[in-house]
């Protein structure tokens, strides 16, 4: 399909994700303020009793407790105004799915969803894209038209057959994002986090074992994109999210099968019959997962895990309203004014 019936079919697959998204967040969102994150802010509110435990004392507001005797704060009235880079791993390894849809339409999904959470008066939305050693950037605008704009933007993106680009380099892409966008904010990397030498690749030819001829506890030192999450994490309030498709988890049992590395184009043919191989493999995988959630949650970031078979909008509605309450509970911080 090419020409007016390609674009035909993207703007059908807008419309259609458009009103998917909007339909199933009116059910979890309400309120003024819709999106994952919204700052103190510096304008002065109304003056409220104190709570134990909740409230930063440095709020407290001295006339107010003089004049009721009771200790009461002033807190400031939540910065509406918000801006949110989206940083899309658009590498190889992206371009397969096995269950609903592809990993890379399930990113290209999620950015048009953080345009909807992020939308409001004032904020604006970005996209920085990762594809091989380049990092195309969709500039930053605010309103659905714009989204809309991004989103066609992101479906045109062309696929990456293997060797066609060198490996992504997240580390390198993150970095880019930090010292190219200091402005403090909301900062969201949507990826596989497979840019990891111990990483099992799957392709729709089936999978190849960089990890999955390795015993479990092999080749667990730090992953490289981790210092950079972590420097950007000083700054912004970041959330990564990781895409999975169930077939990365574990390998079927289908006879010989033959793996094809998405990154290289590198081939092997394996007997999946081996239950030995196939243990090896989710071991494998297992433990990359684990040191990919530490290493996230050690960079300060949040952390939200999405897979092809799962209902993922209402995965991100879920964790965009625990989100905003945890919020509400916790006192802010003395880093960038981030709740």
């Amino acid at each position: 399909m090419t020409g007016p019936d390609l674009l035909a079919g993207r703007e059908r697959a807008l419309r259609a994700l458009e009103l998917t998204v909007k339909r199933k967040l009116e059910g979890f969102l309400h309120g003024d303020i819709t999106g994952l994150r919204s700052g103190p802010g510096s304008e002065p509110n109304e003056a409220r009793p104190y709570q134990a435990g909740q409230d930063d004392v440095r709020r407290m507001d001295w006339n107010v407790t003089a004049r009721s005797l009771d200790p009461h704060v002033r807190a400031p009235l939540a910065e509406r105004e918000l801006e949110t880079w989206a940083l899309l791993d658009a590498s190889a390894s992206m371009d397969f799915g096995t269950a609903l849809s592809e990993k890379r339409d399930l990113a290209i999904a999620i950015v048009g969803a953080l345009g909807l959470l992020a939308s409001g008066p004032g904020n604006r939305l970005g996209v920085r894209i990762a594809i091989g050693d380049e990092v195309r950037r969709v500039p930053a605008a605010a309103g659905a038209a714009q989204l809309r704009r991004s989103l066609r933007t992101l479906l045109s993106l062309p696929r990456a057959t293997p060797g066609e680009y060198p490996p992504t380099d997240l580390a390198r892409a993150i970095s880019r994002l930090n010292r190219e966008h200091p402005r403090p904010g909301l900062r969201v990397v949507v990826s596989d986090f497979h840019d990891d030498p111990f990483t099992p690749r799957i392709v729709a030819g089936g999978s190849i074992g960089r990890a999955a001829a390795r015993r479990s506890g092999e080749g667990e030192g730090a992953l490289g994109w981790a210092d950079a999450l972590r420097r950007l994490s000083a700054r912004h309030e970041v959330l990564a999210i990781e895409v999975l498709d169930p077939r990365e988890l574990e390998l079927p049992e289908v006879g010989l099968l033959t793996l094809v590395d998405p990154e290289t184009g590198r081939r092997r043919e394996v007997q999946t019959s081996s239950k030995r191989l196939r243990r090896r493999y989710a071991e494998a995988m297992a433990a990359h997962r684990d040191r990919t959630t530490q290493a996230i949650r050690g960079a300060g970031a949040a952390h939200l895990v999405l897979r092809t078979d799962d209902d993922w909008v209402r995965d991100v509605a879920a964790f965009a309203t625990s989100r905003r309450r945890a919020s509400v509970r916790r006192p802010p911080t003395s880093r960038t004014g981030v709740r």
